[in-house]
C-alpha cells in the first residue's frame, strides 16, 4: 500500500505572546516570518510552517507518558552528529535552555531544548532515508 499522507505541512504551537514567541524563533532558530497578528505567526522553519498561536496561560505542546515523563511531541532533524554538537553550541550561545546531548541506544544522539513559552523540542543527528533520497543527500 502506497502512503496516503505525504509530509507533515503544518504544526502549530501555544504561545503566550505571538509577538515575542515570533521573535524568539526567528533569532533563535533562524526561522522566516511569513505572517503575523496578534493571535498567530506564521513561520518557515526545517521544511514545514509552524504556527505560533496566542493560548491561554501555562499551555504546551508537551505531554506526560505513562511513566511520568515529561515528552516533546516534535523532533528536529540535523545531518549527522557533527552538525548536532554544531547546533547545540549555537543554540547554548543564544541562550537557549538546552539539555545534553544523549544516546538513547538507536543510531545517532540527541538533545532537547526549550522554548521560552516551555514547548519543549527533540532534536536528531539522523536525516530519514527518504529525505535523504529526496533531497540527494549522499549517504
Amino acid at each position: 500500500m502506497g502512503e496516503k499522507l505525504i509530509r507533515v505541512g503544518t504544526t502549530y504551537l501555544p504561545v503566550q505572546d505571538v509577538a515575542l514567541a515570533a521573535d524568539w524563533y526567528t533569532t533563535k532558530l533562524e526561522a522566516q516570518l511569513n505572517y503575523m497578528d496578534d493571535e498567530k505567526a506564521i513561520l518557515a522553519i526545517a521544511d514545514q510552517a509552524l504556527f505560533l498561536v496566542k493560548a491561554k496561560q501555562g499551555e504546551t505542546s508537551n505531554f506526560i507518558d505513562s511513566n511520568g515523563s515529561e515528552r516533546f511531541s516534535l523532533t528536529f532533524e540535523v545531518d549527522g552528529e557533527e552538525k548536532l554538537v554544531e547546533l547545540q553550541k549555537d543554540l547554548q550561545a543564544k541562550d537557549v535552555e538546552v539539555g545534553p546531548i544523549e544516546d538513547r541506544g538507536h543510531p545517532g544522539r540527541n538533545f532537547v531544548f526549550r522554548d521560552p513559552d516551555g514547548n519543549k523540542f527533540d532534536v536528531w543527528s539522523q536525516l530519514s532515508p527518504k529525505f535523504k533520497e529526496r533531497l540527494k543527500v549522499e549517504q
